[in-house]
């Protein structure tokens, strides 16, 4: 066994926590003495950090191969939990892989094998077929969101994976909804609930606004300015509807970013980016967004198209009102339109008169470098601080990448800062700094 109690507490202050919430608590000392655990809680409460940390301690530091396997039903959640095992500083490698990039590039990145592998299931079930590692070693198995992980269109995949790894002793399976079936070939035998589902439900607050017409466009417009300057997503059901709403929001002025299954990786991680920088304090969105994306405290959630499912109203809900904060969701209802039964009786939000909402005043900037050229967030703060001049209150959120950064800065100090610091020296490489 690897990490103590002294280094967990290392972890838990290298991540600005000062405490594991009661859910943590729970989940670790259930996943520590048990061989099969289904952990249920509200999104946003912190369900990753409350199986990493029990698992990590039972990983083995002498064992070369991979030994844990996290299974996640998008490519977000995937490049989530990546970071968040890295910015935990356990020493131990972990490494994501999923659809949208080359298998080439897994492939390298996992020769020198990771301790932990967190996949989406075709992408993990094209390697485990191919014979890519040794799944001897692989004890613990995460089935993190498995509602959605364990639908009809995975389970090929799922049942195969399953089948080849002989070696799990330990499964963990985690979600944010509940009544889920859980398939045979999944072989859970008695797990250990753990059910934080309730805890929640007070801080949240569902309210319908009245369209007086079927097309809902004017009244989404009102009802951004009754809500003014916040962070929020507006839910959509189609690609089709996210690109008429993101017209007609552009029309208006209303700066926003876009997020759904048909967009490139690259195009979606910059959206989120852009998002949890403040670039954009609206996100237009399909249910891709509704579970298992890593996004700053948001204080409204829009229905503009309500969901087929009852559980995608509440994991669409589940983006607001996170943990110890509030937060409003709204059900725009069309002239005529029947509510689903799931949906139940909601008090009316009268829309009073307001202005829309203003542009941030941030920009998000583009840096060509990233950790494997050395480079930390310190490094980049001190290049915008030291060569570009800017104050504190001019430079915000640091992202760090592999091979790239983003940094968000006000919008107004971009022409004076962009020449004093692109095509200079960051560490020992030069870099491009560009607008994204």
């Amino acid at each position: 066994m690897s990490t103590s109690i002294k280094s967990q507490a290392a972890i838990l202050s290298k991540l600005g926590i000062e405490q594991l919430n009661p859910m943590q608590i729970e989940a670790q000392s259930a996943i520590t003495s048990s061989a099969e655990v289904m952990l249920l809680s509200p999104t946003g409460t912190g369900k990753t950090l409350a199986f990493l940390l029990p698992l990590i301690e039972q990983l083995d530091e002498a064992c070369e191969e991979i030994q844990m396997l996290v299974i996640v039903p998008s490519r977000e959640l995937a490049i989530q939990i990546e970071q968040v095992m890295r910015e935990m500083g356990t020493g131990f490698k972990v490494n994501a892989v999923y659809g949208g990039r080359a298998g080439s590039k897994d492939r390298m990145e996992i020769k020198h094998r990771p301790a932990v592998l967190i996949g989406t299931p075709g992408r993990v079930a094209d390697h485990l077929r191919r014979e890519a590692f040794d799944t001897r070693h692989i004890k613990t198995l995460v089935l993190d969101e498995f509602d959605k992980s364990l639908e009809i269109g995975f389970e090929e995949e799922m049942r195969g994976i399953l089948e080849l790894l002989p070696q799990v002793n330990k499964k963990v399976l985690t979600s944010a909804t509940q009544g889920v079936e859980i398939p045979e070939f999944v072989k859970l035998n008695e797990p250990v609930v753990i059910d934080y589902l309730e805890e929640k439900v007070a801080q949240l607050q569902i309210k319908k606004v009245i369209s007086p017409s079927k097309d809902k466009l004017d009244t989404l417009i009102e009802l951004l300015g009754h809500i003014g300057n916040q962070n929020g997503i507006i839910f959509c059901n189609f690609k089709d509807s996210i690109q008429r709403v993101s017209d007609f929001l552009f029309d208006h002025n209303i700066s926003h970013g876009t997020f759904f299954g048909g967009m490139e990786q690259g195009d979606r991680e910059r959206a989120l980016i852009k998002f949890r920088n403040g670039t954009h304090q609206v996100l237009l969105a399909t249910d891709l967004a509704a579970r298992g994306i890593d996004v700053p405290e948001i204080k409204f959630i829009i229905h503009y198209h309500l969901p087929i499912k009852s559980e995608e109203f509440t994991h669409r809900n589940g983006r607001t009102a996170r943990m110890n904060s509030d937060g409003t969701a709204y059900v725009i209802q069309a002239e005529g339109e029947r509510l689903p039964d799931f949906i139940g009786d909601l008090p009316v939000e009268p829309l009073t008169q307001s202005e829309a909402p203003k542009r941030s005043g941030w920009s998000t900037l583009f840096i060509s470098g990233g950790r494997k050229d050395k480079i930390s967030k310190g490094d980049v703060a001190g290049l915008f601080f030291k060569q570009g001049n800017l104050n504190k209150d001019e430079l915000g959120v640091i992202e760090l990448k592999n091979d790239c950064a983003f940094v968000a800065v006000k919008t107004d100090t971009i022409k004076s800062l962009l020449p004093k610091v692109n095509n200079v020296k960051l560490k020992k490489k030069k870099v491009r700094v560009s607008i994204v």
